[in-house]
């Protein structure tokens, strides 16, 4: 049986379909050629019976009876003819004896002929075999033969040959297994016709992907036609494949613009770095204020480099492992943190807050570093002396500088990532801090906004956040 599976299941698609499809043929056509065989034979056995029937009410008669016994205790008994066909009669006493045409076969007796003889029953009805070994039907009826008394209660037996009905039903099992045979044949030739035209979808797509995992094009799409099964899967490659296509794309713009990003400071830091190694090797020393102003430079490029490749270190992570798990913290708390922060990178800027309390679900550490970001670039954008207004109120934080403000065709381009306005391109940074801004507020389920100030220029920030049940008290979490 094993064996059975493991090779059916090693057998193509199609193969099984077939086969499947003409087994479950060869049962409904094996089901209903066995109804109609045992129908048939109903039918021709109760015909059968009913002519034994009409046949025995005329061997039932008196005169009937004693022509029957004289002919079988004649010393030359000549066969005994009833209306129609010719059956084989003999006359059955009660004790079981036989009076029968010695020159014809003979009928087993049966004790249902007996019970009938002494008329326990109205008649009997069975199916024997001759002494000639012929199979017959055998009808048998209570009789009386005159002259005897008591002792004329006989039973007559007729029988007749079941050919009768073995004949047309042979027959008849012959035209349905030819019939039969030919419908298994034809619907293994149609399963398979069926199971090639309706797999010829799925040949395509497999030939699609065989394509793809040869060549990497994922450019290639499958035509959709329908709305069944097979094209639904055929939708789903395709979306599957363009998103796989947009990820590449953005994963090779994503390597292009890190590439540009690191080029310029280690191409100055390179270049710092050989100046001083020139002093070194010619003996020329470097004045004193150049030296410092050399080293400075080394300092901040070295700066801006670790600052963008742990940008690009945050962006490579998977979502699930950039960012923690949620919990509840106080959103207040932690803003305030960003605003030390803050105070100490412009320490010349007026910095105003007014933070409600607030608690949202969120993971603490980078959900700080965001607040962090957006208030680095109100402080680089802001003017000297300059003031910067942060609001929380009831989970909308503000950030509003009065920097040069950000033109409106650029303000749908600021979370992408390695954006960065023309005016700030002398400014340091890698263009990657709002984008991860935008991500860490819509995995705790808000939003952020940057957009230009009502009045007196300048640029705000905003940033909502759903709130969260407070902490009981004594709950430490998000303090």
């Amino acid at each position: 049986m094993r064996r059975a599976l493991r090779w059916f299941r090693d057998l193509p698609l199609r193969s099984r379909l077939a086969l499947l499809v003409a087994t479950a043929v060869t049962v409904a056509v094996a089901a209903v050629a066995a109804a109609c065989w045992f129908i048939t034979q109903g039918v021709l056995t109760s015909q059968l019976d009913n002519r034994l029937r009409n046949q025995a009410a005329s061997s039932a008669s008196e005169e009937y009876a004693n022509v029957l016994f004289r002919t079988c205790r004649s010393p030359n008994p000549e066969p005994i003819r009833l209306p129609g066909n010719t059956p084989l009669t003999q006359v059955v006493f009660p004790d079981g004896s036989v009076c029968a045409n010695p020159r014809s076969a003979q009928l087993q007796v049966e004790q249902s002929d007996i019970a009938v003889a002494n008329r326990l029953r109205d008649h009997a009805l069975h199916t024997t075999t001759d002494s000639a070994g012929v199979e017959r039907r055998v009808y048998t009826q209570s009789a009386q033969i005159s002259g005897l008394g008591p002792q004329g209660r006989v039973a007559v037996s007729i029988a007749v040959p079941m050919s009768d009905v073995t004949t047309p039903l042979n027959k008849l099992a012959i035209v349905l297994l030819v019939v039969s045979g030919i419908g298994v044949i034809g619907a293994g030739a149609a399963g398979l016709w069926v199971a090639r035209t309706g797999l010829r979808p799925v040949d395509q797509l497999t030939g699609t992907v065989e394509h793809v995992a040869r060549t990497e094009d994922l450019t290639v799409r499958i035509p959709v036609e329908g709305e069944d099964e097979i094209a639904r899967l055929s939708r789903s490659f395709n979306a599957m494949t363009a998103a796989l296509a947009s990820s590449r794309d953005r994963q090779s713009q994503l390597i292009a613009d890190a590439g540009h990003e690191l080029r310029t400071p280690l191409t100055s830091l390179r270049t710092n770095i050989e100046l001083l190694a020139r002093s070194e090797e010619t003996g020329r020393a470097i004045p004193p204020a150049d030296r410092k102003a050399l080293m400075a430079s080394v300092k901040a490029q070295m700066t801006e480099l670790a600052s963008l490749i742990g940008d690009l270190q945050e962006l490579s992570r998977p979502d699930a492992v950039r960012e923690g798990p949620l919990e509840v913290v106080a959103f207040h708390d932690i803003a305030r943190v960003a605003l030390e922060r803050a105070r100490l990178r412009g320490p010349e800027l007026e910095i105003r807050a007014e933070l409600a309390p607030w608690y949202v679900r969120a993971e603490a550490a980078s959900l700080e570093r965001a607040i962090v970001n957006v208030l680095d670039n109100a402080v680089k954008f802001s003017p000297p002396h300059g003031t910067v207004e942060v609001v929380l109120d009831r989970g909308t934080l503000t950030v509003r500088d009065q920097g040069p403000g950000i033109p409106a065709d650029e303000l749908p381009h600021v979370f992408e990532r390695f954006w960065r306005s023309p005016s700030a391109r002398s400014l340091p940074g890698s263009g990657l801090g709002l984008s991860i801004v935008a991500r860490t507020v819509q995995h705790a389920g808000g939003t952020i906004a940057l957009g230009a100030a009502p009045d007196g220029g300048g640029t705000v920030a905003t940033i909502r956040l759903p709130g969260a049940p407070t902490p009981p008290p004594g709950d430490v979490t998000g303090a």
